[in-house]
């Protein structure tokens, strides 16, 4: 350092750099270090404030900028500290190397001395001139903190500069994890923002959150550069997976869960295309809900079984087919099983029961239908006792197929009984054919489809064909 009367110049090392930079990422290199300090020392927020028309002062209640500072891109007290922003990137020297190149002229104090910038020939080398700080006695020795006065500046260098930061963008958060927090993107937003420790680093224009990632990987930590800005995605995409995963709101879940039903629309956000993100939503919105996932498939042929989870109370959430193919098997985050269209007719069936409807109660014409079962029997010359059926009931609701329509009859071997529904009372041919297909699955012991079944229900109807013209 070279001493010139009371004045102090410390040679910064800097000819041309950063001259893409605007005004308003060197004032948010400022901010950034007034906020770094502030969660360090845990003092009073920093404040940014206007003097006059085109100075701006920004200050923190820290310790106190020393000269020695300017030498540090880095340092190990920065990076003990979860909430510091300057972990990454250049900083001060570049934010002063930038004012100077525009033109802001820029006075750090604090009680250890002022500091202004002036272009100089290098010690030793008189044709080399770079950037340099020169450092003042203090004008405010009892100064509490570090304070920085910018002229030249307007308005909307600073209002950009502040933009860079969650903490001035008055964001919805709603939910924080271990790895960070997910925030509402409002209708304003041209796109989504993707913060670092609070700090802007890239936006998406396709998601559906804005992100502030507290947790940093190694890959996301090399992707950070000097300019801090214009990240690219695959640098911070696990991270934003794992927040995803690692929320647990209905908030959260229920943007997730109606996003998804816009694939049709190809209107889904870009965080849906994770099949893990989208699996896990489906689990955490099952948790706070009742819910039933469907396909677009299944919601538009399902079945009666669509009706009756929306009778039940089940909300109906739509999703695309991969995902509707591996919901089977999950459970909520309480290890409850997730429900499809499948597992709820399922849990349906297991707890269904029939309502069963005396005879005493039936209309003329279902009583005279029903009054066909010994005529039909003794056209086949069968007893029903010989192939385990004690009786034939009639009830009003019936068990879900695999298409969700409810059967139209049942033969239960463990309770011995034929039940037909009640319907099927309306017209003779549909109960008589609804008989005898429940009377071939009792003597054949077989499932519909089979050779089995199908031989028995041959055999019934040829009886009951040669039982009819025999009688002509």
């Amino acid at each position: 350092m070279k001493t010139d009367g009371n004045v102090q110049y410390f040679d910064l090392n800097i000819e041309k750099v950063l001259e893409h930079w605007p005004i308003a990422f060197a004032i948010r290199e400022i901010i950034a270090n007034s906020l770094d300090e502030h969660a360090i020392t845990e003092t009073a927020d920093p404040t940014i404030h206007k003097v006059r028309q085109d100075v701006w002062v920004i200050r923190d209640y820290g310790r106190g900028l020393r000269y020695r500072h300017l030498t540090q891109k880095e340092n190990s007290e920065k990076s003990r500290h979860s909430a510091v922003i300057g972990q990454f990137g250049m900083g001060l020297k570049d934010a002063l190397a930038v004012f100077h190149r525009r033109g802001i002229e820029v006075r750090i104090r604090s009680r250890y001395g002022d500091i202004t910038t002036v272009m100089r020939p290098k010690e030793g080398f008189r044709d080399i001139v770079t950037l340099h700080a020169a450092v003042h006695p203090p004008s405010e020795p009892r100064l509490v903190g570090t304070e920085v006065i910018m002229t030249g500046v307007n308005d909307a260098e600073i209002d950009t500069a502040k933009s860079y930061f969650l903490r001035f963008g008055g964001e919805l958060m709603l939910e924080e994890t271990s790895y960070g927090q997910v925030f509402a993107r409002s209708d304003r937003q041209r796109g989504a923002n993707i913060y670092v420790k609070g700090l802007l680093v890239a936006q998406e224009e396709n998601f559906l959150f804005s992100y502030n990632i507290t947790s940093l990987t190694k890959n996301l930590r090399q992707a950070l550069n000097r300019e801090r800005s214009n990240v690219g995605r695959s640098a911070y995409t696990d991270r934003v997976k794992a927040i995803l995963k690692q929320s647990h709101s209905a908030e959260v879940a229920n943007g997730l869960a109606a996003d998804l039903g816009e694939f049709q629309t190809g209107r889904m956000h870009d965080e849906l295309s994770w099949n893990d993100v989208a699996l896990h939503a489906c689990q955490v919105l099952a948790t706070h809900e009742k819910v039933v996932f469907v396909t677009a498939y299944q919601l538009a042929f399902g079945g009666p079984q669509i009706e009756y989870a929306r009778d039940e109370g089940y909300r109906l959430v739509l999703v695309p087919d991969d995902i509707g193919n591996r919901l089977g098997g999950l459970a909520d985050l309480e290890g409850e099983p997730l429900f499809d269209l499948d597992s709820y007719r399922d849990a349906w069936n297991d707890s269904f029961s029939f309502i069963f409807v005396d005879s005493r109660h039936l209309t003329e014409v279902e009583s005279e239908v029903f009054a066909m079962t010994e005529p039909l029997l003794e056209a086949l010359g069968l007893d029903l006792g010989t192939i385990g059926v004690k009786e034939i009931r009639i009830s009003e609701s019936m068990r879900l197929n695999e298409s969700g329509y409810e059967v139209v009859g049942v033969y239960e071997r463990s309770a011995q009984r034929i039940v037909i529904r009640r319907d099927r009372l309306s017209d003779s041919a549909k109960y008589c054919g609804t008989l005898l297909h429940e009377i071939a699955h009792a003597a054949s012991g077989a499932i519909d489809g089979t050779l089995a079944f199908e031989e028995a229900l041959t055999a019934q109807l040829g009886a009951v064909a040669a039982r009819m013209l025999h009688l002509r």
